[in-house]
């Protein structure tokens, strides 16, 4: 969970409000229904969002009220985010984006995108595992009828599973209108398969040329978002330090703590009053400088392996595809071929 207060913008909200007044309920029943004195302006507690979707459902009488929220995401719904998706060239690209930037839109939850196969697979980790069946269900309907939008064409899982129970009022009809299949419940995971070949897909209206200029406003945001985060300061210099140690010795807490005039155990729990492991900040750096030493050709998989401190190209191999969902060889020639 993020050190900030979990939020939700006033552009993600919308389709909620939206969906509510199709069954004539204003924001104050709405609000009222939650539990909550109003309807907070943005952002909007994390925790509140979740309430007003399962009042909404509630009063409107509506079992599928999640899939009806999902089904009014637009563009707009995920503020720059969305923009970036619109000058992304393919699905792949987007979907890569959805990792990086989701949290500018909220805090609910976050995607992971693994494939190598002939199937890809999407998984939805929520936040909030308690919440209401509508939570996931919006979230998974709002990527069908965007991604559908931004291929011009229908776009429909292989499978898909939801970790919530089968609700007994489930409509199978509706689940398959909405999200393109019925899906299974009571899976380890939110998650839905598709054919990998779907990522090279190109989206037709994308803007591409506005890509590095969406992409830079978007990482600022999230510079700005970290640097409201209560430690980040700490997690920014354990990040540096790291990543001035990698190509010269093998990275230890002990190693980083000494550099930064620290104890071990001070450096952990300053770490951790900011949310953070040493291990999350170290994969985190490996990761950037992966990505960044796979997109130089010089450099073979064992020369990155060996720059980022791993004894085999193997152990490299496998984190990387931890980290990504993909082998680095395979990550690499995708990015070749978008270049």
């Amino acid at each position: 969970m993020p050190a900030t207060p979990p939020r939700v913008t006033a552009a993600y909200l919308q389709p909620l409000l939206e969906t509510a007044a199709a069954h004539g309920i204003t924001p104050d029943a709405l609000a009222s229904g939650a539990g909550l004195a109003s309807i907070a302006p943005d952002p909007l507690p994390a925790a509140d969002y979740i309430a007003l979707l399962d009042a909404g459902s509630r009063l409107a009488g509506d079992p599928h009220f999640g899939l009806h929220v999902g089904e009014r995401v637009r563009p707009g719904t995920y503020s720059v985010y969305g923009l970036v998706l619109l000058a992304c060239r393919d699905i792949g690209q987007a979907l890569d984006q959805t990792q990086r930037y989701e949290q500018l839109a909220h805090d609910l939850g976050r995607s992971r995108l693994e494939h190598g196969g002939a199937l890809a697979r999407y998984t939805w980790t929520s936040h909030y595992p308690h919440a209401s069946r509508h939570l996931a269900e919006s979230v998974f309907a709002g990527i069908r009828t965007f991604g559908s939008w931004l291929a011009a064409r229908p776009l429909a899982p292989h499978a898909l599973a939801f970790a919530h129970a089968r609700p007994p009022d489930a409509d199978p009809a509706e689940y398959a209108r909405v999200l393109g299949t019925m899906p299974d419940f009571g899976a380890p995971a939110h998650t839905a398969d598709f054919d990998a070949s779907l990522l090279a897909l190109p989206l037709p209206a994308a803007d591409t040329g506005m890509y590095p200029l969406l992409q830079q406003h978007a990482e600022r945001l999230l510079r700005e978002r970290a640097q409201a985060q209560p430690g980040s300061e700490i997690v920014a210099r354990v990040h540096a330090a790291i990543v001035d140690a990698l190509a010269r010795e093998p990275v230890r807490l002990a190693g980083i703590a000494a550099a930064l005039d620290l104890s071990p155990r001070t450096l952990q729990r300053k770490l951790a009053d900011a949310g953070a492991t040493f291990q999350q900040v170290l994969d985190a750096a490996r990761y950037a400088l992966a990505m960044d030493y796979l997109r130089q050709d010089g450099l073979s998989l064992v020369d990155i392996a060996f720059l980022l401190g791993f004894q085999e190209q193997s152990a490299f191999t496998h984190a990387f595809r931890e980290w990504s969902g993909m082998n680095p060889g395979a990550w690499r020639e995708r990015e070749a071929g978008r270049t």
